[in-house]
């Protein structure tokens, strides 16, 4: 199926979506983040990677200042903010991108609201309902994700095998509700299905085959599949060796109505999505294209 055509009013516009996924690339401003590695970079270093990952065709930067691993504790609400705003400021300032960040802090998300974010992507479902004020005050666009557990907290509960689809599309319901009674307009609000938070692999599974119910929501559907740990439950790899099955992911998950795909790798994503595009003829292809000469072959 393809996305249902659907509005998203964040800080200073209205985005209109379903006509083909919006990548969001994903930028770790954390020294400890389960998937790069990194070891903390400087800001110069995180505005050239989302720089990259724009050129590469992403369409939004997700900047997060808190890894979202629960082996070590919450970061304080001002180092989190000391390492998001700066790269914020210059992301938006710089970059032809829209920003979001990855919070559920409300003084992180006003700071960085403030430093030129347009979206809050909140990871918590809305753990703390200010957060919502934040999003109703500023006009930012708030996702909504589906989770049973408090911050830097992990859940596999065997208990939700069966009925986990379900819950998913109560709770964001329940969560939809909850936003706009402080103030949020429908259109800020996005959706999250929460692939691995409270989940256990084959519950993930469960979620994403029936992807398409939550559209009776109404509202557009963030995909965050990237080097998850379901992949690696399936494949047997660690984060960075989950690519290919990350694609696999996100093309069950554009085939499924998705509107937005968060991703680390923000180039293959394209790729995969422009050769798909093209095969199943939802571009045109010129007959007069070719490929160039020095890409017929690998030098050395």
């Amino acid at each position: 199926m393809s996305a249902p055509r659907r509005r998203l009013r964040i800080v200073g516009e209205t985005l209109e979506l379903g006509s083909r996924p919006l990548l969001m690339g994903i930028v770790n401003a954390t020294p400890d983040s389960f998937s790069d590695g990194s070891g903390g970079r400087s800001v110069e270093e995180l505005v050239e990677l989302a720089r990259g990952l724009v050129d590469a065709g992403a369409g939004i930067i997700d900047v997060g200042g808190e890894s979202g691993v629960t082996n070590r504790p919450p970061v304080d609400a001002s180092e989190e903010i000391a390492r998001v705003v700066p790269v914020i400021e210059r992301a938006a300032r710089e970059l032809a991108a829209h920003v979001s960040v990855d919070t559920y802090k409300p003084a992180v998300a006003r700071a960085a609201i403030a430093a030129g974010a347009a979206i809050v992507n909140d990871t918590s479902g809305l753990h703390d309902p200010e957060l919502a004020d934040v999003c109703a005050e500023t006009g930012a666009g708030l996702v909504l994700m589906h989770t049973r557990t408090a911050p830097k907290q992990k859940l596999l509960d065997p208990a939700l095998d069966g009925r986990v689809v379900a819950d998913v599309e109560a709770f964001l319901h329940d969560r939809i509700e909850a936003a706009c009674a402080r103030g949020l307009a429908f259109e800020q609000l996005l959706v999250d299905p929460g692939p691995d938070f409270s989940k256990t692999p084959a519950q993930t599974v469960s979620v994403l085959r029936e992807l398409p119910r939550l559209h009776s929501l109404k509202r557009p559907l963030l995909l965050a599949v990237s080097r998850k740990d379901f992949i690696g439950a399936l494949t047997s790899r660690p984060p960075r060796g989950r690519l290919a099955g990350t694609l696999a992911a996100v093309g069950f998950g554009v085939a499924a109505g998705a509107h937005v795909l968060r991703v680390h790798d923000v180039a293959a994503v394209a790729d995969f999505l422009a050769v798909r595009a093209a095969l199943e003829g939802a571009v045109e292809v010129d007959p007069a294209l070719r490929l160039a000469d020095p890409l017929r072959w690998e030098q050395g």
